[in-house]
């Protein structure tokens, strides 16, 4: 006899004790009274609960009835079908599942086939997919690019492609489509020559959104995209193309990169101060001995900013042989040598600074820079490093180094993936007058805003990691207590025409790179009294 003999009849804790039985041992022989008892509910929500439950449960142990019950009339018993077979894998309902989306205008029915057919797995759904690349409903369609994704269907490329261009086209660029998003990844997980070359041609798609999902998506494929990152740096290639091939290969961090930007500073691809400024940083990023010459021709370059970036990048492959060039360069004095010293301090290059700490006038020039930094930060980094030195000189300095005070200023926020970048807003901005706030990307700005944290002026880069500048205004923007306060942002000269989109997120103006401390300065005294 069934257990759910007079079950209608029996109390409520009787009703909850033998369904979750059936749902914990499953016993396929209940089948028949908990169908009936699922389309004929007892209108008790927990105890109708529990037989779907169960009915679950029992189902998950019986493919062949699951699959039969595909083609039931009951709509609610056959959504739970499709989710069970999905749940649990079960290969046999594939052909009732084809049959079922074939022509269907229902679209919940078809997604909740489509998932089903997601999670079981297999190519049998592959003209399924891509009948439904371009469905009106951005669910179904994007569910349908994930799962080509995932079967890497080269056929699909012409067609995950012309959501990219689309998303570029005047009028549609200001906002990224989801299907865009999941396109770019789907073409990288594709990963031939036609997807990955298509994905570095889009490296300055006009949304930074766009950007932001090409650039995490060729760092996460590594060095199987390096190839295709290097026609990025070549004769002839934009700006901004070099500048993010250039932030991708730092990213990734593979030897063949390294080749590739090492050569582009040897055969002079570009004289412009920002796109040198990226292949050094990415070099330093790489941080292999291989890139420590191409890293110590850049401490020629007047562009202080790159002098920043090299020695940031420098301070972790610190030998004997840099030291040796470090106390050439210094010695002979003029600006260059300043120039070092000052970025040594911004960068709080402490490695650098122990192998110079005993080099006679050089190291009490280079502990006079440091005592006379007005950020905390700088002294407690340096403060640490010399009580690892130790010694009675090294005590000395410490003493000579503020503690820090209580901050009762302005207070600032710098948004920016590059740590040579933050280390220059740092020095720039606590030599206005205001005490730094650093985050390396919008998400992690957005984090203080989110604690709590009050910022008088916010300066952001444009294309970001993680979450991109425009993202995170957008957000701000949306913040209670955040809607007025000065935010600008940084570019590049050629990113003029995002300044429009820029700033209708809340943008309220714009410095470019390469830029002077005094010229940062007198930006944001625009906006404060």
């Amino acid at each position: 006899m069934s257990i759910l003999t007079g079950f209608r009849d029996k109390s409520f804790l009787d009703k909850i004790s033998i369904l979750n039985e059936i749902a914990t041992g499953k016993d396929v022989a209940e089948l028949d009274d908990l169908l009936e008892l699922f389309k004929n509910p007892l209108d008790d929500t927990s105890v109708d609960y529990m037989v779907v439950t169960a009915l679950n449960g029992v189902l998950s142990a019986d493919e062949a009835s699951a699959v039969r019950l595909l083609e039931t009339e009951d709509e609610k018993l056959r959504i739970l079908c499709i989710r069970v077979c999905g749940e649990f894998r079960f290969k046999n309902a594939v052909p009732a599942m084809l049959r079922m989306a074939d022509g269907v205008s229902d679209a919940d029915l078809l997604f909740e086939v489509l998932t089903s057919l997601s999670k079981i797995g297999g190519e049998e759904a592959l003209e399924l997919y891509r009948a439904n690349l371009s469905n009106s409903d951005d669910l179904i369609a994007v569910m349908s690019i994930e799962m080509i994704g995932e079967l890497k269907d080269e056929g699909s490329i012409s067609g995950l492609k012309a959501f990219v261009e689309r998303n570029n086209e005047d009028g549609n660029f200001e906002v990224c489509d989801l299907t865009t998003w999941k396109a770019v990844e789907a073409l990288a997980s594709i990963g031939t020559e036609e997807s990955l070359s298509f994905i570095v041609e889009n490296l300055h798609h006009r949304n930074p959104t766009v950007r932001r999902v090409v650039t995490d998506s060729l760092t996460s494929l590594g060095a199987a995209a390096v190839p295709y990152i290097k026609k990025g740096i070549a004769p002839g290639a934009g700006k901004d193309d070099m500048i993010l091939a250039a932030n991708v290969l730092g990213f990734i961090g593979d030897k063949e990169g390294l080749d590739v930007l090492m050569d582009a500073l040897e055969k002079g691809y570009s004289d412009d101060s920002s796109v040198k400024y990226a292949i050094y940083e990415a070099i330093g990023r790489i941080g292999t001995m291989k890139g420590v010459i191409s890293l110590i021709d850049g401490l020629d370059d007047e562009d202080e900013l790159i002098t920043v970036a090299v020695v940031t990048g420098l301070d972790s492959l610190v030998n004997a042989g840099v030291i040796r060039k470090l106390v050439e360069m210094i010695g002979a004095g003029g600006s260059k040598g300043g120039k070092i010293l000052r970025a040594i301090v911004t960068a709080r290059a402490v490695n650098i600074f122990g192998g110079l700490y005993t080099e006679g006038k050089i190291g009490r020039f280079l502990m006079n820079a440091i005592a006379a930094s007005k950020d905390h930060v700088v002294h407690d980094a340096f403060r640490d490093k010399l009580r690892e030195m130790g010694g009675a000189e090294a005590e000395a300095d410490i003493a000579r180094l503020p503690e820090r005070a209580v901050g009762s200023g302005r207070r600032a926020l710098a948004v920016d993936d590059s740590k040579s970048m933050l280390a220059l807003y740092r020095s720039i901005l606590t030599g206005a007058g205001y005490e730094p706030t650093v985050a390396e990307n919008g998400q992690e700005a957005y984090g203080y805003v989110e604690s709590g944290e009050i910022f008088d002026v916010i300066i952001s880069d444009m294309n970001m990691p993680v979450m991109d500048g425009m993202e995170f205004v957008s957000k701000l923007r949306q913040t209670n207590g955040f809607e007025a306060v000065p935010v600008i942002m940084v570019t590049t000269e050629s990113e003029y025409s995002q300044q429009d989109l820029a700033r209708k997120t809340g943008v309220n103006d714009f410095i470019t790179k390469p830029f002077t401390a005094d010229q940062l300065k007198a930006k944001i005294a625009e906006f404060m009294d």
